[in-house]
């Protein structure tokens, strides 16, 4: 089993920034993908990034050039820094773990970024 901590979420005004962090414990191993996904309410869950291992990234069209994931494989956390946020980034943001070519796959618990003035 593989447990996710998501930190970081909060209220922050258009504009602002904030840097959602997940460290990953208990039985981490071999070749995963850890990314941030997002729900907002009334919509589907949809990814927001993912970085590989190797540090292969892929964002959400909503969010290039305005968000960007980081990893610390010494420390098996995920790091998003999100910066020039809109209310429409507001959502309920989950870390996930992946391990590659299987269907293991964790969930978050997730942690809300609320983004109004």
């Amino acid at each position: 089993q593989v447990q996710l901590a998501e930190t970081g979420g909060g209220l922050v005004q258009p504009g602002g920034s904030l840097r959602l962090s997940c460290v990953a414990s208990g039985n981490t191993f071999g070749n995963y993908v850890m990314g941030w996904y997002r729900q907002a309410p009334g919509k589907q869950r949809e990814v927001v990034a993912v970085i590989s291992s190797g540090h292969f990234i892929n964002y959400g069209d909503s969010v290039k050039g305005r968000f960007t994931i980081s990893r610390d494989n010494a420390k098996n956390t995920v790091y998003l820094q999100m910066n020039s946020l809109k209310p429409e980034d507001t959502a309920i943001y989950y870390c996930n773990y992946a391990v590659v070519d299987t269907d293991i796959n964790y969930w978050g618990k997730g942690t809300l970024v609320n983004v109004s003035s």
